[in-house]
């Protein structure tokens, strides 16, 4: 069955809705919270580094996914899509009140299931966690664990701490107990400057940082031991870019060999360790158009790490292609078919 799904199915990894407002989550809030969002007026809770909502970040032929039949009509059908994962970056992994985080995440899980996963069967979903209170979002994995139709959990790259530290460790176990795939995608609450010498001017500076950001995140990740720990957790870095990879590995090997006594718990490399447990999206992509230059890097990040995604409705990079691999019909193939389902355990699920 399995090796049938595989030769059919051409998957999407990151596919983004959105939450227009806040008000569309009032029938998933109980009574409480739905009197606190209503008297403190909190309409509207947008990621400042999500460009959803910047008209230049949209192709100008897509329009925001708020509803089914949009993602259907412009998502999906073009590109032949099968299975798509859908996220969306909403502000609730950044409000301070962690009970309200928990709250707002439940509704919004609830909202994508009922508006989105239960009118498309083509559609799948990320949890998205309310990773200020790492045991809340454990029990939000276990609240949904029996729903087939999340196959994912996400988080966003940059916010209070390093993702690796003990305190995180919940998510972990909670994600790999039950076959989730860990996303983190680019993005940050704005805690703390996106660089390490203070803040920028310029929007574009942000965003070159995301994949700065989403490095520290996987460093944590490998020398705090999380996947000695979970050895059957995967990790999927969403809008990430890919180019920085190759360069990365290089350096943080280089280093272990040298620093291995601190990091006792390390029993194989740094890219022995990744190129088992992460995976990348593969928009927003960074490379360069010659198609042979692409070969050459797609050899040297590895063909299996490497996930198709449309990052529709957005664009980065690539102009209207969102297939930079176009006349590779056996490496997509890979990329769109074969690498998700050996990523995503619960899509080999009928």
């Amino acid at each position: 069955m399995l090796q049938s799904l595989v030769s059919e199915k051409k998957i999407d990894c990151d596919v983004h809705v959105t939450l227009p407002t806040t008000a569309k989550l009032m029938p998933y809030l109980d009574d409480y919270w739905r009197e606190q969002v209503t008297t403190r007026g909190i309409d509207r809770l947008e990621l400042t580094s999500d460009i959803s909502n910047i008209g230049p970040a949209l192709r100008p032929d897509w329009k925001a996914s708020s509803d089914v039949q949009t993602v259907r009509r412009l998502a999906l059908e073009p590109f032949g899509t099968d299975i798509a994962i859908c996220n969306c970056l909403y502000g609730a992994q950044a409000v301070y009140n962690a009970d309200l985080a928990v709250a707002l995440c439940r509704a919004m899980n609830d909202w994508l299931a009922e508006e989105f996963l239960s009118k498309d069967e083509r559609l799948r979903g990320s949890i998205i966690l309310p990773w200020q209170h790492p045991e809340k979002a454990a029990l939000e994995i276990e609240r949904l664990a029996s729903d087939r139709r999340f196959v994912q959990v996400s988080m966003i790259a940059m916010g209070d701490m390093p993702l690796g530290r003990r305190a995180m460790w919940p998510i972990y176990a909670a994600a790999e107990a039950h076959g989730f795939p860990v996303g983190i995608h680019s993005g940050t609450t704005y805690r703390f400057a996106p660089w390490t010498n203070g803040w920028p001017s310029y929007h574009i500076e942000d965003q070159v940082a995301q994949s700065v950001g989403v490095q520290t995140q996987l460093l944590s990740l490998i020398t705090e031991g999380v996947f000695e720990e979970y050895p059957k957790l995967k990790v999927v870095l969403i809008d990430s870019g890919v180019t920085w990879l190759p360069s990365f590995l290089w350096r943080i090997d280089k280093l272990w060999r040298g620093l291995r006594m601190e990091v006792p718990w390390l029993k194989r490399s740094p890219t022995e360790i990744v190129s088992e447990h992460v995976r990348l999206t593969l928009q927003p992509f960074d490379g360069p158009k010659d198609a042979q230059v692409i070969r050459e890097l797609v050899e040297q990040v590895g063909e299996h790490m490497l996930l198709f995604s449309t990052d529709y409705p957005r664009w980065n990079f690539d102009g209207t292609d969102a297939v930079p691999l176009q006349g590779q019909p056996d490496l997509m193939r890979k990329l769109r078919t074969e690498n998700p389902f050996e990523t995503y355990a619960r899509l080999r699920e009928v």
